[in-house]
Formats: structure tokens, sequence, C-alpha cells
């Protein structure tokens, strides 16, 4: 659907001409399970993307309409409730943390639709969140600054969803650039762009599966970090965090940890030198360089941290030895979902067959994959030609 028909279903629902406004979905190209210790990302916004039309209302309600879910929900801002469960929870969350932080507005209707695969971890929710963030702050004629407002889509998400998430998702939706990726400092939220060279594509694998383990083992990864860092820090008493410490520093006090906190200390550590390595890399045209890198990644991921699995590694084994093809890694938070290779843009669509059909050769699975180009952030429609194009001509998918 594009963003005319989404206007015009609008239309015919509330009865009122709408404002339209996008946000992208994302991928992560290297920096994984950094962001809650306070280091480094690099990600790219990708051409999937949430839009929302949206139409002011006097009496202090917030209506909510989806194109892909049925049901529709109303609610007073004024008596907003808590969470529940439903598809609705992401935009409330995000109306929720406006009226919290003094920026409700005096009321709107919304109508929903997303292109961002939901479950393929490109972050349909930061999309959603972002996108709604937009369309009700233009309400208020307020102007909150980018990086402000990714912050309180977090807040959203982390306080009212219930998701723990880091900043990466929300900020790369806010201030993705076409033909780049962002190197961002998780703790200053300082960030550079990064240019992607317009001759490779980011092929995107979705695995399509998500096994059960995954969320109570991303919260273990986390109090295992925090492990570490409390008996890293009495011998260096100024870390906050395990992007404090140094590759030297880890190796010194190796049997000062057990064997676990220290592979999960180690990934973490020589992950945010990858990251920054792989910008450097970017910068210079090496992309050898950088697919040598996302492999390091990968193999740490899996042995290191222990986040992968069986569909992920078989993924990343068929993309190995195929024409164009740098490099590639899971993405995500692991235990299933994506991987994300690099690959020259003439190879991108043979490449994409040849992964799909290994795959399915060991798993059965018949897998969706996604070509694309790193897109533009979150905007108003009006001023957002990029984005008219993208939707036009949206990721190539298999």
């Amino acid at each position: 659907m594009d963003i005319g028909e989404l206007a015009s279903r609008f239309e015919k629902e509330f009865q009122a001409k709408p404002e339209t406004f996008s946000a992208p979905g994302r991928v992560n190209l290297i920096g994984e399970h950094t962001d809650y210790n306070d280091g480094f990302v690099l990600p790219s916004a990708v051409g999937f993307y949430t839009s929302i039309a949206v139409s002011l209302r006097n009496d202090r309600k917030l209506l909510l309409r989806s194109t892909q879910f049925e049901e529709p929900f109303e609610f007073e801002l004024d008596s907003l409730p808590p969470r529940l469960g439903q598809w609705c929870d992401y935009p409330l969350g995000v109306a929720w943390v406006l009226e919290e932080a003094g920026y409700g507005s005096p009321g709107a209707n919304l109508l929903i639709h997303g292109d961002v695969p939901i479950g393929a971890g490109l972050s349909s929710s930061a999309a959603i969140e972002v996108a709604t963030a937009f369309a009700l702050v233009s309400l208020t004629g307020t102007r909150i600054p980018l990086p402000d407002l990714a912050k309180l889509c977090r807040k959203a998400e982390n306080e009212f969803v219930g998701a723990r998430v880091g900043i990466m998702d929300q900020f790369i939706s806010c201030l993705g650039k076409e033909g780049h990726a962002l190197l961002l400092d998780c703790r200053s939220l300082a960030f550079d762009l990064v240019p992607i060279p317009d001759n490779v594509k980011l092929v995107i694998c979705n695995t399509l599966v998500k096994h059960e383990l995954s969320g109570g083992e991303y919260n273990v990864r986390r109090q295992q970090c925090e492990e570490g860092v409390n008996m890293l820090s009495r011998f260096f008493p100024g870390i906050k965090a395990l992007r404090d410490v140094s590759t030297e520093q880890l190796r010194a006090h190796a049997t000062d940890l057990s064997p676990v906190i220290y592979k999960r200390c180690r990934h973490v550590v020589e992950e945010n030198e990858r990251t920054k390595q792989a910008a450097q890399l970017f910068q210079a045209g090496d992309l050898g360089g950088v697919g040598k890198l996302m492999e390091e990644s990968h193999r740490s991921l899996r042995d290191l941290y222990e986040v992968s699995c069986r569909e992920l590694d078989i993924m990343v084994e068929a993309a190995q030895g195929l024409p164009g093809f740098y490099g590639g890694r899971m993405t995500g938070g692991g235990f299933g979902g994506c991987t994300v290779n690099l690959v020259e843009s003439p190879q991108a669509e043979s490449f994409a067959r040849e992964v799909a059909r290994r795959y399915q050769s060991q798993t059965g699975i018949a897998p969706p994959t996604y070509i694309c180009s790193p897109a533009n952030g979150a905007g108003r429609d009006l001023d957002h030609e990029t984005l008219r194009t993208a939707q036009q001509n949206s990721p190539k998918t298999d």
C-alpha cells in the first residue's frame, strides 16, 4: 500500500484529510550485544517503512486503526490503560510517554500500515514507535530533537511494552541516511555517518525460526556482562561497563573470571573493536576487510556469546564461496532470525536465490530474502521524496 492509498483509506475511515509520516526498519551490520554494554553499533535503516496517516481531534481521544489487524482501539488520553498485549501497545506506549513528557496532543485519529516484515529482526516495533511519535508530535507544533525523540520511543518500549531494548533501533529509525550506516556510541549517542558504496547491497536472509529460549537467555547474557563488570571493577575502579575495558585488561585478569563470564566479556570487548574497525574500513573502501570482520563477529557470537543456533549457522555457511560475497553474519539478538550479507550489487539476486536454495536443502524451510540498500530515516511524507521512491521500488524479496 503506497502513501496515496493509505491517505485515501484514512479519509473513508475518518472523514478527514490526513498528514502522513513514515519510519523505517533497520539491520545491524556489526556490533551485536554491545548496545546494553554502552558500546558501539553500526546499523543502517532499510527501505521497509511503517507509515501512519494522522488527523487532529479536539476531544482528547486516541483512535487507532491498522490495515493489517482488524481490531480497532479507542482510548481517552487523560486515562490511558496499561499495556493490553495487543498490536496497539506500541502506538499506545508512545502516546503514554509523550503525555508523561508534556508533549500530549488534543486527540488524534491514526491509521497505521507497516511494510517492515514482522518477526524478521528488522525492528518493526521501532518503526511503528517512531512513526507514531512523529505523527503525534506534529499535531502540537512542537519540535523535539531527533535523539531525544528516539529516547522517548525507547522509553515507551522499555517501560510500557516491557521490552528491555537498547537505543539502537529507535535511533537509526529516526536518523538513518540514504547510502550510509551509522556508527553509534550507545553511551553518549554521538554518531558518525559511514558511507556504504553504491555497488553493494545488504542481503538479509530470514531463517524463519526463533527458539523459545531467546528471551530468557538474553537477560542471562546481560546479567553475565554485569557480573564481569563487577569483578573487573575491583582491579579497574573507573569502569562502568564493558565498553570501558580494553582487550589487554581483560586478558590480564582472565583467570579472575569464571570461564563462561570471560567468554561473554571477551565477545563484547572484541566486538566493540571490530565495530569501530569496520567503520574505518568502509570509509577506506575495503569491503573485503569489512566482510572478514563480519565473519569474525559471527564466530564470536556462536562460540563466545553462544547466541547463534543451527539454522543461523547453516545460513551463514550457505553464503560461503558465492560470487560477489564479501562477508556475512547473524544479526539481532540471536537464537534465530536473520543473517546480513554484504554482496556486490550485480550478484545480489543470484546470491539470494542460491543461499535460499542451500538453506532449504538442509532444513526443509524456504526462507524469505530481502535485498536492501541503506535508506533514510523517519519523516513527513510530503518532505520525504526518497521515501516515495523507496516505497515504489521497495526492497526485493524472495
